[in-house]
């Protein structure tokens, strides 16, 4: 039986199995390479491809070989050096193998690298691997219904992109097999027949060439079995079933105040770029509403929100009021899971945080599924990070992190969102 392997999805030259098994197989050592990268990367470069650095020992594959002792014989081609009974002295230099780029350590040892490239969707795929949001619940009571497709096995109609090569292969075979089967049984009997009438003397010569007739008559029957027919066509069926829908969306709350310097924008504009592109990767029906505050809060299409030069003082509270008042209007929490993130470097007037307390308490968190605060700063921390701090000890679902430099920037963001454990 013939075996058929459809290689039309590949790329030209490369096989896409291989390479998913291969990123499957070595998956901690690229999702380790993945989470080193980003903290290298510029802020418009987030989203883009890479090149992958591995170690050689970690994709290093067993093999047999024999093992060292024991008396054994070799014969080497063009030996014009040594007889049998020299001793050969072990070359200088150690075993060192390079450094990865092709030259020698000066201790003798080195480790060379493999490296190769993963496109744009498998870079995003491992950079997010096991994240999620939490507690994101069924609730909606919107009108419109969102359909899956889904498999619904095979079928006799369709269109030729849908064929199924497997099963309509099987039913040629097995049409094939009950059209010419009983021929070729036939067939085979008679030119049993026919070679023990020609090896006995005195055979009819009128039978013989009956026979021959009847052979040349069911060869040209079997012959005219086509290999396959519409008949034997199969097709991929799919059917469209309705799903319940998770009505999600995440406020972006960012500080832009003056005692925010370039350095700090640049980590907070890093920690909402891989947050939007998790939530618009993960989540097709999610919505995002941008909000950027200073003395007044603001809100902002994708585009303002990360490139916008706008600065001023700081009162964190016009963000919280601004962002509740969109909530009241657009999202029903009845209706809507509700998130949000904020992002400053703690800055803010000081009769302000007790106010900021008090909107999260009352109006805030009681709606939210999941908040988080990061605090990017290399100062102690200000008032209102001991507000929060306080306000969080009874909000299991309110989560504040502290950002120091690029690098705690992806660790963070997967602390806050990891995939929650089922109880």
């Amino acid at each position: 039986m013939a075996h058929f392997i459809d290689r039309r999805l590949n790329a030209k030259g490369k096989s896409t199995v291989n390479r998913q098994r291969f990123l499957r197989r070595y998956k901690q050592q690229i999702k380790k390479a993945v989470s080193d990268s980003i903290t290298k990367r510029s802020v418009t470069d987030v989203d883009s491809g890479e090149k992958i650095s591995i170690p050689t020992r970690n994709i290093s594959e067993p093999i047999f070989h024999h093992g060292s002792g024991g008396n054994r014989e070799r014969v080497h081609p063009g030996n014009d050096q040594f007889t049998t009974g020299d001793r050969i002295e072990r070359p200088p230099g150690g075993g060192g193998s390079g450094s990865g780029d092709g030259s020698a350590s000066n201790s003798g040892e080195g480790q060379d690298s493999f490296e190769f490239d993963i496109s744009k969707d498998e870079y995003l795929d491992m950079l997010f691997d096991d994240l999620e949001l939490p507690n994101l619940q069924r609730t909606t009571l919107d009108k419109l219904v969102e359909f899956k497709t889904c498999r619904a096995g095979v079928t006799t109609d369709g269109v030729p992109a849908n064929i199924h090569i497997v099963r309509s292969l099987r039913q040629s075979l097995a049409r094939r097999i009950a059209m010419a089967g009983g021929k070729k049984r036939r067939l085979a009997e008679i030119e049993l027949q026919l070679r023990e009438l020609i090896d006995t003397p005195g055979s009819s010569s009128e039978q013989i060439r009956q026979l021959k007739e009847e052979i040349t008559s069911l060869k040209r029957r079997i012959a005219a079995v086509p290999f396959i027919d519409t008949f034997d066509l199969r097709y991929n069926a799919f059917v469209k079933r309705p799903v319940p829908t998770s009505k999600a969306v995440m406020f972006c709350l960012m500080d832009v105040s003056g005692s925010m310097d370039q350095a700090t924008k640049d980590m907070a504009k890093r920690f909402y770029i891989l947050l939007y592109l998790f939530l618009t990767r993960t989540y097709k029906s999610l919505d995002v509403v941008f909000i950027r505050h200073h003395t007044q809060a603001k809100e902002v299409d994708e585009h303002e929100f990360f490139y916008s030069q706008e600065t001023g003082g700081t009162i964190v509270s016009s963000a919280l009021k601004l962002m509740h008042e969109i909530q009241q209007k657009r999202y029903p929490a009845n209706e809507w899971n509700i998130y949000a993130a904020q992002a400053s470097d703690g800055d803010n007037w000081a009769d302000d945080s007790p106010q900021c307390k008090e909107l999260m308490a009352n109006k805030i968190l009681p709606v939210c599924r999941y908040y988080s605060y990061i605090e990017i700063t290399n100062r102690a921390h200000q008032t209102l990070w001991r507000e929060y701090e306080s306000l969080a000890k009874s909000s299991p679902h309110f989560a504040l992190q502290h950002i120091r430099s690029i690098e705690d920037i992806y660790p963070v963001f997967r602390e806050l969102f990891r995939k929650q454990q089922a109880a």
